[in-house]
């Protein structure tokens, strides 16, 4: 059992940063199309200007 616990807790760390970005791309998907006719955030957030 000692053996599988790293396993464990690096599977529960890489799920929970999946669904950390997925979150944060799910939030910055719905504020794009909110701010969709302005250019405010481009100038905000240039670092995140994806194209989805």
């Amino acid at each position: 059992m000692p053996q599988m616990a790293p396993l464990n807790w690096l599977g529960l760390f890489i799920l929970f940063v999946l669904i950390y970005l997925i979150t944060i791309s799910f939030i910055y998907f719905h504020f794009n199309c909110f701010y969709n006719s302005q250019t405010a955030n481009q100038k905000a957030m240039p670092s995140f200007n994806w194209k989805w």
